[in-house]
């Protein structure tokens, strides 16, 4: 009997342990982190402030006429000049040099807008990012985490694959405002769109007008190709 109960208690744990996952890759910190863009701002998820992570764990700076973003916490990057109201588009080109060089599985990075009271206990943001392996996500703060794709997010055709870790993979990222209507391509594909009701329910956005930026996740590099906004 007690053989029995043991063998029990054993696929249990097992049980748990499966249903948990491997293990997160800690947060790394960077090499002379900060930001060295003038008139940009930055700030590191809740999770990671609440460890004594700072926005100096992650790092900033300009690769030639580009953006070069190296995180070890995630990070919200944007341009305190940078102003986005109305109907609008915010695009960039991101490009991983060399997919998953500082994580052991993918990491997604992509454009962040309706940005407001950043850096504060009441921060609102919504983003849409990529990951080099097909999949993408439309996540935000407000000023908890909430998801507008599912927790695990979506494969998609139209987002590009690495062919394989350490190889370069490129994903164009669009968020647009139209009328009543949010929505999210990637590569020239609408992957995802919503109503301004839906993003701006309680717990979510204050508003789709705002600052706007970039996001990236913990451990990654990417390079941030012609950020703009479009009208």
């Amino acid at each position: 009997m007690k053989c029995t109960q043991i063998a029990v208690m054993l696929m249990v744990l097992g049980g748990v342990a499966v249903a948990q996952g491997p293990p997160q890759d800690a947060n790394r910190k960077v090499e002379h982190g900060g930001i060295f863009v003038p008139g940009w701002k930055g700030v590191v998820d809740d999770l990671s402030a609440k460890r004594g992570e700072t926005i100096e764990n992650s790092r900033l700076a300009m690769d030639g006429k580009n953006l070069h973003v190296t995180t070890g916490p995630a990070t919200t990057y944007w341009n305190v000049s940078d102003l986005a109201k109305g109907d609008y588009t915010v695009s960039a080109t991101f490009r991983e040099p060399h997919y998953m060089n500082l994580n052991d599985h993918p990491h997604p990075y992509g454009i962040v807008i309706g940005a407001n009271d950043m850096g504060t206990e009441t921060q609102s943001f919504l983003y849409c990012a990529a990951y080099g392996s097909g999949k993408f996500i439309v996540r935000g703060m407000g000023p908890g985490p909430f998801q507008m794709n599912g927790r695990g997010g979506q494969e998609n055709e139209a987002v590009h694959k690495a062919a394989g870790k350490d190889a370069e993979v490129v994903q164009q990222i669009s968020m647009q405002v139209k009328g009543d209507t949010v929505s999210c391509s990637i590569n020239g594909t609408q992957v995802w769109s919503a109503s301004k009701t839906d993003v701006m329910a309680s717990g979510k956005l204050k508003s789709t007008d705002g600052s706007y930026g970039i996001r990236s996740a913990h451990n990654t590099e990417v390079e941030v190709i012609d950020l703009k906004l479009s009208k």
